[in-house]
């Protein structure tokens, strides 16, 4: 039996599924919160939906935010999807969703008090805080403190966590992670713009990142491709 519970931030993507495995694989007992957000690649929350299956995880909640109706991104409004770009992580991509992981992090929080959680887990890593400003250690520490001074729980003596265990971690090393985990990545979606269900483009910075991860890691890649790749 376990003696404390996380909660963990589940996209349905490589690496929130290798996170949910390590939340588990710590000795945590494990919920899992997705956000349907409005996202262009919807197909994600069903992804999400197979890797809490296959995890284990029976209390896996579905919150929905239309950040659409702020847009601003080519996740949630009507800009292309980048391709083929050449040095990812050199600025903030179109790709970057203003404030999502603040609005995550916050509904993750709401969940962790419901459920008596102090453990808050999340996917991000080296590769996307070079390029995305809301995945960077420093932003993740202060949210801790927000965590504590804006909740019933901080103020009456609980102390929020926000675990990042792939943070400095290629993603050949979160592959790596993962398989030792025994995640099931055929189970998961990362394209931001697949062109078929459970197939990846190949192209955008997250097939390119992912792609390049199992490769590297010199595991066996069970991604289905789009033809061509």
């Amino acid at each position: 039996m376990t003696s404390k519970r996380a909660v963990v931030l589940l996209s349905g993507g490589l690496d929130s599924a290798t996170a949910a495995a390590w939340a588990k694989a710590a000795g945590f007992g494990v919920a899992a919160l997705s956000v349907d957000y409005g996202q262009r690649h919807r197909l994600e929350l069903e992804a999400a939906g197979r890797v809490a299956e296959r995890l284990g995880i029976a209390d896996h909640r579905v919150v929905a935010v239309d950040l659409r109706a702020i847009g601003g991104s080519a996740l949630t409004d009507d800009v292309a999807v980048p391709k083929d770009r050449e040095a990812i992580g050199a600025a903030v991509p179109v790709t970057y969703v203003p404030a999502r992981n603040t609005v995550f992090l916050a509904l993750l929080t709401g969940f962790a008090e419901v459920t008596g959680a102090t453990d808050l887990v999340i996917g991000v890593n080296v590769q996307d805080y070079s390029g995305y400003p809301d995945c960077r250690p420093e932003y993740l520490r202060a949210f801790e403190t927000v965590a504590r001074l804006g909740t019933r729980a901080g103020v009456e003596g609980a102390r929020f966590s926000v675990h990042a265990p792939l943070l400095h971690l290629s993603k050949a090393g979160i592959v790596r992670l993962g398989v030792s985990l025994g995640v099931d990545y055929a189970a998961t979606l990362s394209c931001y713009d697949p062109p078929a269900a459970f197939v990846h483009c190949g192209r955008c910075d997250a097939c390119r990142l992912r792609r390049a991860g199992f490769a590297e890691a010199g595991v066996h890649d069970p991604t289905v491709w789009a033809s061509g790749f």
